[in-house]
């Protein structure tokens, strides 16, 4: 006889209902169930790595033998349930206004902490359904292939900007699994593919990281260079990183399946223009950054996914995006950033940009 599916043993504890009133308590858009069996997208992922596009990540690679066999997480495991959570608007908003350019996703609090804690929620309840199984938590830090058990578990497709794609959820969304020793049946289908022949995605990329629908080389992605990166971008990509601070979403931002869902509340402009106040206000926050210590950054973006930049990346970041903005205010800021042997080649650059420009 074969496995039942999850919401079948639900059923057959009478708690379907429950389980899909506690997933709509903590926000969950939806929520679907696959086993742990061989991933699609494998042979595509190791081909990747084989690439290097996957930059300086190397524990992209390290994970590889869990994601090929999650039993060495736990040896007990056999399915995942996996949900997804919007972040537009953003569930936890950060309680200082930034004038940042900063991905949609970063704009609050940082979702290892909160979604971690929606799913121990989840978790903790499944544990009293069913008190002689597993079930572990795991959200994108965790060595399991997130998207292709989405995928499999019919949550949406893999878009042509890589990103998991849902026709009425769009891609604003986060992944997190529950990774758990009970057998579950299948997901009989996956969704369609409805990309079509849209390539907007691939258009926008400011430096061409999209270099085929569904490749992405990290070592041109302005979200890597500016969050995971822990090296100066390449000269030539320093302008085309134009006012992004940390990440960037035009790939999203510029998806038709989002459009659909917030229309003008995206931005996709490739670089947003500044009036007087906004420029006075982007020189006071990127001067701070230049000058508070290393632990004073640590500090200020403590519960903040800019944490992940460190106050290596947030020092770097700030020069780019004061020389693609000619703030020439903060010449003598960018100056003293040379005492930081790893930032004086992008110094000299970023002082190059604005000779032009001094006040």
């Amino acid at each position: 006889m074969s496995n039942p599916s999850f919401q079948e043993r639900l059923e057959q504890l009478n708690h379907l209902d429950q389980f899909n009133q506690w997933c709509q308590d903590l926000d969950f858009d939806q929520w679907g169930s696959t086993r742990l069996a061989h991933p699609v997208s494998l042979t595509f992922y190791e081909t990747w790595l084989a690439k290097h596009y996957h930059g300086q990540m190397k524990y992209l690679a390290a994970h590889l033998p869990k994601k090929k066999n999650p039993q060495l997480i736990h040896p007990r495991l056999q399915s995942a349930l996996v949900f997804t959570h919007s972040y537009v608007p953003h569930p936890a908003p950060s309680n200082e206004k930034s004038s940042l350019r900063i991905a949609l996703y970063a704009q609050g609090q940082d979702y290892h902490y909160w979604l971690k804690a929606k799913l121990e929620s989840i978790q903790q309840k499944l544990e009293a359904l069913f008190p002689n199984e597993v079930f572990i938590c795991a959200t994108d830090s965790a060595p399991v292939l997130e998207r292709d058990l989405a995928y499999r578990s019919r949550l949406g497709w893999i878009g042509k900007n890589t990103c998991l794609i849902h026709p009425k959820k769009g891609s604003l969304f986060l992944v997190g699994e529950i990774l758990t020793s009970l057998s579950i049946a299948p997901t009989p289908e996956t969704m369609h593919d409805f990309c079509g022949t849209c390539t907007r995605c691939i258009d926008i990329c400011p430096t061409s990281a999209l270099e085929e629908p569904r490749l992405l080389n990290a070592n041109k992605c302005i979200s890597y260079l500016t969050i995971e990166s822990r090296e100066l971008p390449p000269e030539a990509i320093r302008p085309q990183i134009k006012d992004w601070f940390f990440g960037c979403d035009l790939c999203q931002t510029v998806c038709p399946w989002n459009q659909k869902l917030f229309g003008q509340n995206l931005d996709t402009r490739p670089q947003r223009t500044v009036d007087t106040d906004s420029r006075q206000e982007l020189i006071i926050e990127l001067r701070e950054i230049l000058t508070l210590s290393g632990k004073k950054l640590e500090k200020k973006y403590a519960h903040s996914p800019l944490q992940r930049a460190g106050p290596f990346g947030l020092r770097r970041n700030a020069i780019v995006v004061a020389a693609n903005q000619n703030l020439v205010e903060l010449i003598p800021e960018i100056r003293e950033q040379s005492r930081h042997d790893k930032l004086q080649d992008l110094v000299d650059w970023a002082l190059s940009q604005l000779k032009n420009h001094r006040v």
